[in-house]
């Protein structure tokens, strides 16, 4: 099982990743929206922004989420781990409900293009 640790320096990889992203992934993560993400079997929740192509942890919580952030992720941290190190694949996870995504229509259409 993965620590807190671990799943914070996954969250950072996301984060470095995402910004020396280019063309249409990069596009979709200049959102400027507050996120969350929970993992289950930690009962952690990680909450900060994703801005400027970059996720910025700012808290680590105990349990769920205390506000709702405009885009939701929930998973154990081994899924976490395994997605960054790209040993799962987020559609896949995502689609049979390992991985938990929520955020409003519009931008589910722009991450669309992370998958």
């Amino acid at each position: 099982m993965a620590t807190t640790e671990e799943c914070r320096a996954a969250l950072d990889k996301l984060s470095d990743n995402l910004r020396s992203a280019e063309g249409d992934v990069r596009s979709a993560t200049e959102l400027d929206r507050s996120v969350s993400c929970h993992i289950t079997d930690l009962d952690v929740t990680f909450a900060g922004r994703m801005a400027d192509g970059r996720i910025d942890v700012r808290e680590t919580l105990e349990g769920p989420p205390r506000e709702k952030a405009e885009i939701r992720l929930a998973m154990t941290g081994d899924d976490l781990v395994a997605l960054v190190a790209g040993e799962l694949n987020f559609a896949k996870a995502w689609g049979s409900g390992r991985v938990r995504l929520e955020a409003g229509l519009r931008d589910l259409f722009r991450l669309r293009r992370l998958l």
